[in-house]
């Protein structure tokens, strides 16, 4: 028999070598090479000359109807609702609420007469059962299997047929056509090419559970990812109560949007109003908070930004920023330093979005920037005030998207006085808008 080739694959980002090596020229890990079994490469396929090629006007449309989970934050994330044959990877870290929104996923489809069933290869069905049972899980079109090989799955998927998969997780599931361990790159990537391929031939939909690397990316290569149709990202804190959905691909909707939830006792409770979530806890006759708005797709979320600026004890001065860049808030400093005239070089600052919010977007600039000298000066800027803006590296305040969005959001929650770029000002009518040109405008406003 001819002896089969093996390579070592990095086990962090897919990586391929002929030899170990100690680091990954790739993505700079140490230590992720595994070696695997290649399989041979089968010669090109001598009925080619069989394919049909179509033109456009030939091919029909594909016309379908979204099956919604009647939970309105992760329907707004996936676009309304599954597409059949749609494969989904949720990827997130360990006890951050994955299992427990897939059963109430499950519920709901199956409160819908969709037959769903779910592959539990991480945990025991007894425990699953206790799971389902904290959650009030009734329905009884949800079928569970503790299996692990992935072909013995499909091949017994045939007694119930099913409209919906659920496997929790990849990183626990091998196939008998690779010698590798289950979680290594060559055995991810082969099951989720099985997964795919099964939902378009029967049109089930496939929810794939994954965990993330400890840089915050799902596990395995980034082919997996180009392999399903949507990728979500579970994010959070999973010792505090918040939890967001974000989509970072999707072949049917936006990767705009997010959606919101608390863990409770009893599940995952959808935060509609999460701009009222985040700000009832606020203190108002505190320095160094501020209120700012983030825009998220279709939806406006306010955002407390909060400072802490205190002498430094120790010869190099802290700075420690949590849900938005450190790079960014050190530059926003600098710019404080340079144009508004603040000696900021012997105080440790302490910048916190409050909620555990990630924010990308540079529209809370302004109010970072205003938290800092609240509590720099000991003085509480207006609770009623709202500020957002861009800061520019020559202390012009740039204009933001959606500030009309923005605007109406933080007016229905009672807030008064608006700071906002020159240029968005004039586009808007509401009345106590305070126009900001630059950085100067900005502190002698608050």
């Amino acid at each position: 028999m001819k002896k089969p080739k093996t390579q070592y694959v990095c086990q962090n980002c897919g990586y391929s070598s002929s030899k170990w090596l100690g680091q990954c020229p790739s993505c700079q890990e140490w230590n992720t090479f595994v070696e695997e079994k290649t399989a041979s490469k089968k010669g090109l396929n001598s009925q080619g000359s069989d394919i049909k090629f179509y033109q456009l006007e030939d091919i029909e449309k594909l016309k379908f109807q979204r099956i919604p989970t009647n939970i309105e934050e992760f329907d707004r994330v996936i676009g309304g609702g599954f597409v059949p044959s749609e494969v989904v990877l949720i990827a997130g870290e360990p006890g951050i609420g994955k299992s427990t929104m897939l059963l109430e996923i499950s519920n709901e489809l199956g409160k819908a007469n969709k037959k769903v069933v779910y592959i539990s290869a991480e945990e025991s069905l007894k425990q699953q059962k206790i799971r389902a049972e904290r959650l009030k899980i009734t329905s009884n079109n949800i079928y569970f299997i503790s299996e692990t090989c992935i072909e013995s799955i499909l091949s017994s998927l045939k007694k119930v047929k099913p409209d919906v998969l659920i496997f929790d997780s990849i990183q626990t599931l091998y196939s008998d056509g690779l010698q590798s361990s289950p979680g290594t790159v060559s055995q991810v990537r082969e099951i989720t090419y099985q997964i795919t391929n099964y939902s378009r031939l029967k049109g089930a939909i496939s929810l794939i559970v994954g965990h993330v690397t400890k840089e915050g990316v799902s596990a395995g290569p980034k082919t997996m990812e180009h392999m399903v149709d949507a990728v979500i990202y579970f994010e959070g804190d999973k010792y505090h109560q918040f939890r967001i959905i974000r989509p970072v691909k999707n072949r049917f909707g936006s990767t705009q949007e997010i959606g919101l939830f608390e863990m409770t006792e009893l599940g995952l409770k959808e935060i509609l109003n999460p701009s009222a979530y985040l700000l009832s806890e606020r203190p108002y006759d505190r320095p160094g908070s501020v209120i700012s708005v983030i825009s998220e797709g279709s939806r406006a979320i306010l955002v407390e930004i909060q400072a802490l600026v205190s002498d430094s004890k120790f010869g190099i001065p802290k700075r420690l920023t949590i849900g938005y860049d450190p790079q960014r808030v050190n530059m926003l400093i600098s710019v404080l330093e340079k144009i508004g005239g603040f000696f900021l070089g012997n105080e440790d600052i302490f910048i916190n979005v409050i909620g555990g919010i990630k924010v990308k977007e540079t529209a809370i600039d302004i109010a970072i920037i205003a938290a800092i000298l609240s509590s720099f000066k000991n003085k509480v800027i207006n609770p009623k005030a709202v500020l957002m803006g861009e800061v520019g590296l020559t202390g012009e305040i740039r204009s933001i998207s959606n500030a009309k969005l923005r605007l109406k959001q933080a007016e229905k929650l009672g807030f008064e006085t608006f700071f906002l770029p020159a240029s968005n000002a004039k586009e808007l009518k509401t009345k106590n808008i305070k126009s900001i040109k630059n950085i100067n405008d900005l502190i002698e406003g608050i």
